[in-house]
């Protein structure tokens, strides 16, 4: 014996209002007594993620999240040849989105000749999902895009010969699923990297009266660009500089470099005879350093010459050559060169000097350098 249409509706009854399970007839058990859970299944994979950027009224044009299908863009529908003749027609899309986003998302319907889609969006082809008052209503399953005629008479005084069903409305075309990403209000969680869904947005964390802590004992990284990529600045920013390879703030007026300077570099190396091209530590100039062999001031241009971080010889050092080479950096990121220290000459021969030390004395109103164990002047 077949299952009556009572017990269908029992069925749907107790699953769609109630949640559980259906254990025995109406009459036996009412809906409120049924005590197995029986949840809807929701799959994740089908969860519309920006299901909240969807517009309440139904827009004139195409974006990342809704496709429109209006005017000569409506969709052809084919017969569903499993059921019966011009009964149920097939969109072939999925995710149609139903009138509880707003009422102007409810489809139209229209039967007009196959293969125009450009002349079907008129209001002679279209039939109403109310029907004619001839029991010939329509149903339109939004999520599988198939249109029912479900009423027992097929539209009043319309011929299905030689035409087609064409749907008019929008899809949900944005992301789907609950694993890959997750939205939150204006952010969308991916992993764990969390992005603003619209470009250019700012993210901000507000502890209020409390304080911003990272914990962990590796590091925070920030922000490495060049100059030309700097923002829009506002005064606190912090960001590595990619040019400069130095960390820099906006004080409010500029960026200024908060990267610990040395004015002085010094890189030492060994002579073998036939290198000429040896790197430095720190970019520099011919003009910006003071070069030594073996203690021996080299004269700038002639015997050497320097271009970002290299230094080349003229003449390869020979074997067993001791080089040293002391750069002065740049007054915008370094103490003036007024730091050096200033000694008389009794003052200066009671230090403890090492080659490569540099200092000014005051009793010969010359700069000095220390090198291969004596004080040798600059000038």
């Amino acid at each position: 014996m077949a299952i009556t249409d009572n017990q269908k509706i029992d069925y749907l009854f107790k699953k769609l209002g109630y949640g559980a399970t259906k254990t025995d007839t109406n009459s036996n058990k009412l809906a409120p007594n049924e005590a197995i859970p029986s949840p809807l299944l929701i799959r994740g994979d089908r969860v519309w993620q920006q299901s909240a950027d969807i517009p309440s009224v139904k827009p004139g044009s195409t974006s990342s999240i809704v496709q429109v299908y209006t005017g000569a863009d409506v969709v052809e529908t084919t017969e569903d040849n499993t059921a019966t003749s011009n009964r149920t027609w097939k969109t072939g899309l999925t995710g149609w989105i139903p009138p509880q986003f707003g009422s102007t998302y409810i489809v139209s319907v229209y039967i007009h000749t196959s293969g125009d889609a450009a002349n079907a969006a008129s209001i002679s082809n279209k039939v109403f999902v109310t029907g004619s008052g001839n029991n010939d209503e329509w149903f339109f399953d939004y999520e599988s895009g198939v249109l029912n005629f479900i009423g027992t008479n097929y539209p009043n005084g319309v011929s299905f010969s030689g035409k087609s069903v064409y749907i008019e409305g929008a899809r949900y075309v944005g992301a789907y699923g609950v694993n890959s990403a997750s939205t939150f209000g204006t952010l969308s969680a991916t992993g764990n990297i969390i992005t603003t869904i619209t470009s250019g947005d700012d993210i901000t964390l507000s502890p209020e009266t409390g304080n911003l802590i990272i914990s962990g004992t590796t590091a925070l990284q920030i922000p490495v660009g060049t100059e030309a990529q700097r923002p829009t600045p506002a005064k606190g920013m912090i960001r590595f500089n990619d040019d400069d390879d130095e960390v820099e703030v906006y004080n409010g007026t500029a960026w200024v470099s908060i990267s610990p300077t040395n004015p002085v570099t010094k890189d030492n190396f060994n002579g073998d005879g036939t290198t000429v091209n040896f790197t430095l530590g720190s970019a520099g100039s011919t003009d910006t350093a003071i070069v030594t062999i073996n203690g021996t001031v080299q004269e700038a241009t002639n015997a050497y010459s320097i271009s970002g971080t290299t230094i080349a010889f003229t003449n390869a050092p020979e074997v067993g050559d001791t080089i040293q080479v002391r750069s002065f950096h740049s007054a915008s990121h370094v103490a003036p060169a007024s730091s050096v220290a200033s000694y008389t000459t009794s003052q200066r021969d009671a230090l403890s000097p090492s080659d490569g030390d540099m200092i000014y004395n005051t009793t010969t109103n010359k700069f000095q350098g220390r090198a291969n164990n004596t004080w040798v002047e600059f000038h």
